[in-house]
């Protein structure tokens, strides 16, 4: 299976630990303070990226909905008072960042709509056509085997099931593609490090939304894995982005009954 540049992209590059394992390090570091910086750094529009990507939901009605790489649950959370479904189940690698989700699912009495555990995104616990929908916000960056991940996300998906992945872009050309280069490579990595007490969790950001497949790119990587009906909705000038792809009943492999 073929690694893309940003498989290789890890936090700590003196490590000999593998992708995954960095990633659940550097996320439990920043646990207590991901919060808070997530809407400081963006100003609090990643609410707003949130609300739209939920809104590719909306038509489906989706009863159940698996969350991947739900970090402390903010998407879980908007999932739940939005769509209404009868059950979510968000899964992460990291044990720092579900422990603050749950007790943010307490505070908001969500508790018994929302259940957080650990798990991993390319070897997802779950019988295949699980789940009315599968989301991923911010988090498909992180996976250590892109493909794997995405093939993981389309295994557990109901036939006619629908996929949504919200991620982190880049602008076009211009002035404000080279504010926000700034901005990444310089300013966040090192409000991380002032707030956080972790300039790497930062620097990574930087280096994986650069390297990362995005746009038209990305959508012929979802087409690969077998998704249908992909688009890409670009949101604040393309900062961000969400992917949506189905599962198509026709394209579920049908077993061969033998009849004497």
């Amino acid at each position: 299976m073929p690694e893309y540049q940003h498989d290789q992209i890890v936090p700590f590059k003196d490590s000999s630990l593998s992708k995954k394992r960095q990633v659940a390090e550097m996320f439990n570091h920043i646990a207590n303070r991901y919060d808070f910086l997530n809407h400081f750094l963006s100003g609090g529009v990643d609410n707003y990226w949130r609300r739209r990507a939920i809104g590719e939901l909306r038509l489906l009605h989706p009863k159940t909905i698996l969350d991947i790489a739900t970090g402390t649950g903010d998407l879980s959370a908007m999932m739940a008072k939005r769509l209404r479904p009868e059950k979510i189940t968000g899964i992460d690698i990291s044990p720092g960042m579900l422990e603050q989700g749950r007790q943010k699912m307490a505070r908001l009495g969500l508790g018994s709509l929302v259940h957080l555990q650990e798990g991993d995104s390319e070897a997802i616990e779950f019988p295949d056509n699980s789940f009315d929908a599968v989301t991923v916000a911010f988090g498909v960056r992180n996976f250590q085997n892109l493909e794997k991940g995405l093939q993981e996300m389309r295994r557990v998906l109901k036939p006619e099931g629908k996929m949504m992945i919200l991620e982190f872009s880049k602008p076009g050309k211009g002035f404000f593609r080279l504010v926000y280069k700034t901005y990444l490579r310089h300013i966040a990595p090192r409000v991380g490090k002032i707030v956080s007490g972790n300039g790497a969790a930062y620097q990574y950001l930087h280096d994986s939304v650069n390297a990362f497949p995005e746009g038209e790119d990305f959508k012929q990587i979802l087409k690969k894995t077998g998704f249908t009906n992909v688009y890409c909705k670009k949101l604040s000038l393309g900062i961000c982005s969400i992917y949506c792809g189905d599962k198509d009943h026709d394209l579920i492999p049908q077993k061969t009954v033998i009849t004497a």
